[in-house]
Formats: structure tokens, sequence, C-alpha cells
């Protein structure tokens, strides 16, 4: 891997391009000073097909001048912008730059749209069709790609229709949500479990919860043992969403369902992150992203 971060692959970008500029000058002087011989009738002598005879014009003064100005112009552009390897250009341009200029110029030209959103609550926003318009839109660009464009999400990433949320499904914790990110953490437990027996008895107690099917010798065997689940989803399973702890009594299953999928949680635990969007969205359109993934899930105000 050090291979493709070494200054080696920028040297050599830049060797290549300064050397491809000399070959072509090189090629027009080499050319410009040949001479070939040629015959009274101004060939060459060469004959194709019978009659196709190569004459000795010389090349038009318009095209070398030409080839000279793409030349300067080539030595031109890779002096003002990046092309020589690592070398950023006088000009200092970059496609993120470009792209970030562009960006910047879309949200001042959308700020009169989103001013008029802006003063509405999420409860009373999420009952407009403009703003769900343009917070479908949002959803789409930004979220679809994990929670689906339904927002129906799959295994491993949130169901936003069905009111079950990790962190809370309030307005303001939405907004959170969508601004700064989350990272849900389930460490490994196994160790704390006990044996591997102990892991598969607790994986049925955590089944029985939500009088999903189980073994329930097997689940009340693993009762006791649950009191190190308990720490953090609470003595009942409800969950805890201050820390993100999923409710394991209602029987949605985030990363999958049954005693293979909860053993394997056990064991392996988990690390699921969803990205801030901070970065990408201003203020105004988190606040309207907010309260369309909110109204997928409650009857906004009209």
């Amino acid at each position: 891997m050090s291979d493709f971060t070494s200054n080696f692959w920028s040297v050599f970008i830049s060797a290549v391009s300064a050397v491809s500029i000399a070959a072509c000058l090189l090629l027009l002087w080499v050319t410009a000073r040949k001479k070939v011989p040629f015959q009274s009738d101004n060939t060459t002598g060469h004959v194709w097909d019978h009659d196709l005879r190569e004459m000795n014009n010389p090349l038009p003064l318009w095209w070398v001048g030409l080839f000279i100005l793409t030349v300067l112009f080539g030595v031109g552009y890779l002096v003002a912008y990046p092309g020589l390897g690592s070398y950023a250009g006088t000009l200092g341009w970059t496609q993120v730059g470009e792209y970030n200029a562009e960006v910047a110029q879309a949200n001042r030209e959308l700020e009169p749209l989103y001013a008029q959103f802006t003063a509405l609550p999420p409860e009373k926003l999420a009952g407009n069709a403009q703003a769900m318009a343009v917070g479908e839109r949002l959803f789409m660009n930004n979220c679809a790609q994990c929670h689906g464009s339904d927002a129906r999400g799959s295994k491993g990433f949130p169901n936003l229709t069905d009111g079950d949320w990790l962190h809370g499904g309030t307005p303001d914790k939405i907004l959170e949500t969508i601004t700064h990110g989350r990272t849900g953490v389930m460490p490994p437990m196994a160790a704390a479990v006990g044996t591997p027996d102990d892991v598969k008895n607790v994986a049925n107690y955590v089944l029985s919860l939500s009088a999903s099917p189980n073994d329930s010798l097997r689940a009340a065997l693993g009762k006791s043992k649950f009191s190190v689940c308990a720490a953090c989803h609470g003595v009942g399973g409800k969950g805890n969403q201050a820390i993100g702890a999923p409710n394991l009594s209602d029987d949605i299953w985030l990363h999958g369902w049954g005693e293979a999928a909860i053993i394997a949680m056990v064991n392996n635990g988990k690390i699921n992150q969803m990205p801030a969007q901070h970065d990408k969205l201003t203020e105004a359109q988190i606040h309207v992203l907010a309260s369309y993934v909110w109204g997928l899930s409650n009857k906004p105000t009209p």
C-alpha cells in the first residue's frame, strides 16, 4: 500500500508529462530539418495501389503554428492547474474547491425557498406539501442509499416508518441524529455471559421477551445470565434510547432474527454508524429533512 502513497508516482507522472511535451517539440524540429529527396514532379517516388503517389509538400505554416500553440497551451495549463503529480498549480484550483463553490452558489439561490420553511416547526412543516416534496428529494439524495427509497430500511439499516427509534423519534432527536450522526456499539459479550451453552440460553431468553419462537427451557436458564445485558437493554429488555440500546421485546430485529443471529451478536458484537450530514447539508435543509423523516411515522399538522 505504501507504493501508492509514496512520492514516486508524483515524480513519475511529472516526468512523463514533461517528456511528452519535449518529444512533441523534438518531433516538429526533426521533421522540419529532414530533407526528403524528391523527383522532378515533386513526388517522393512512393506509389501505392498503382497510382497513389506521395507528394513532397511541406506542412502548412498555419498547421505548424497551431501545433506550437497547442504545445505552449499544454505547458501553460500544467503551470496553472494540477497535472504534474502533486504540484497544485499556480491558480490553486481543485475539484473539491470547484464542487464547494457550486454547492455554495446553489445554496444561495435556494435561500429564499428555505426561508419560508425554517420558521415552521417540524409538526407543521411535515404537513406542507411543497416542503415535503423538497424533503423527499433530500432524502432520496442523501438517505435512500441506506434506508431505501421507501425509508423502510433493511438488515442493519433502521426502518424510519415504524415508530421504533434507537435514540428517540422526536423532531429534535431526529434533527440531532441527522446533524451529528450516530455510532452504535454492541461489544462482544460472550466472555461475560459465560459458556457457549449460556450464550445459547440467553439468545432464547431474548427471543422469549418478544414472544418469538424459542426453547422455553433454555429461555428459563438464560434469564439469570441476561443480567449482563440488562445494564444497557434494561431488566425487561425494553432498551435505552439515551445510549441507543435497542428494545429487545418489540419483535423488531435490526441485524437479523432468530437464535443464530442473536448468538452471533453476543459473540461478535456490532458497530453501526450513521454518518453526520452537517458538512453536506445546510441547517435549513436538515430542518426540512428532519421534518420529512418525522412525518413518515407521525401524523403531521395540516
